[in-house]
C-alpha cells in the first residue's frame, strides 16, 4: 500500500501554519466561542492556575508561549516586566534567558512581598539574571533606575501588566516605548478588558472604555514607530492581549 501523506519541508510547514492561523482568525463563530470560554472561565480565575518553578503565573499559557517565541527570536539584552505579582512570570523569562545564555529581566511592581523575594532569590543562575524594583512604574525615580540598568542598549523587550487604567497604561507606553529598538517588542497586557462584559467578581478601576486597549489605540494613533504583529492574534485563539503584540519598526529619534 502506498503512503500518500505529504512530507512537508520546514518552509512549507511554516507557510501552512501561517495560512491556517489566518483562516482561523477569520472564523468569527470560533472566535466568539473562544471569547465566551474566557469570560465563563474567568469566574474561576482560570488565568491564575499556572505555575513556573512553583510560583504562580497570572497569564494564559498561550500568551506565555508567545512571549517565549519572541524572546528566542529576538534575544533581547533586557526584558522589562511591569507588574511582577507572585514572580512566576519573571522566573519564566529569566529561565529562557539562562537557557539562551543571554539576557536579563527587570521586574517592577508597587509591592513585592518579602517571602516572594526570598523564594526568587533561591534559583541560582536564574536569580542572577533578575533585577527587582519596588515602586510605581510611572514614577520618575523608578523609570530612571530602569534606564540606568538598561544603559545604552535598545535591544529591549517591554511587557506591560500592572495598573490597567487608560491613563496609567498610556503613561507607561510613553515612558518605556523609547527604550525599545528596531525589531524588538512591546506587549501590552490585558487589552482583552475592552472586549469583556461587566464582571461583578472583578471590581476594578478599569473597564470597557478605560483600559489597556483604549490606551494602546491612542498611543498608536500618535505615531507609526510600532506595528501590531497580527500573527499572534491569528494563532493564539485564547489570549489576554489581543492586538497587544507590538513590534518596533525603527529606533526612537
Amino acid at each position: 500500500m502506498t503512503n500518500n501523506r505529504k512530507i512537508y519541508t520546514r518552509q512549507e510547514f511554516e507557510a501552512m501554519r501561517l495560512e491556517k492561523a489566518r483562516t482561523m482568525a477569520r472564523d468569527q463563530e470560533l472566535q466568539k466561542d473562544a471569547l465566551d470560554v474566557l469570560i465563563r472561565a474567568d469566574r474561576y480565575d482560570w488565568i491564575h492556575q499556572s505555575n513556573w518553578m512553583d510560583e504562580p503565573v497570572l497569564q494564559l499559557p498561550q500568551d506565555m508561549f508567545a512571549v517565549q517565541e519572541i524572546i528566542y527570536r529576538t534575544k533581547p539584552d533586557f526584558i522589562i516586566e511591569i507588574g511582577v505579582a507572585w514572580g512566576g512570570s519573571i522566573l519564566f523569562y529569566a529561565t529562557i534567558c539562562e537557557a539562551l545564555g543571554h539576557g536579563q529581566v527587570v521586574g517592577v511592581d508597587i509591592f513585592m512581598p518579602k517571602d516572594m523575594r526570598a523564594r526568587i532569590s533561591t534559583k541560582g543562575k536564574i536569580t542572577e539574571r533578575i533585577y527587582l524594583l519596588e515602586g510605581s512604574s510611572i514614577r520618575d525615580e523608578i523609570f530612571l533606575e530602569v534606564k540606568e540598568i538598561v544603559g545604552g542598549t535598545r535591544n529591549v523587550m517591554v511587557l506591560l501588566d500592572s495598573n490597567h487604567t487608560h491613563d496609567h497604561v498610556l503613561k507607561e507606553l510613553e515612558l518605556y516605548a523609547p527604550l525599545i529598538g528596531k525589531g524588538y517588542y512591546l506587549v501590552c497586557g490585558d487589552t482583552i478588558i475592552e472586549l469583556l462584559p461587566e464582571q461583578p467578581h472583578r471590581a476594578r478601576a478599569w473597564g470597557k472604555g478605560n483600559n489597556p486597549m483604549t490606551a494602546l489605540d491612542q498611543f498608536l494613533a500618535r505615531g507609526d514607530r510600532f506595528e501590531i504583529d497580527h500573527n499572534y492574534d491569528n494563532k493564539l485563539l485564547f489570549s489576554c492581549s489581543p492586538r497587544g503584540y507590538l513590534r518596533a519598526l525603527r529606533n526612537a529619534e
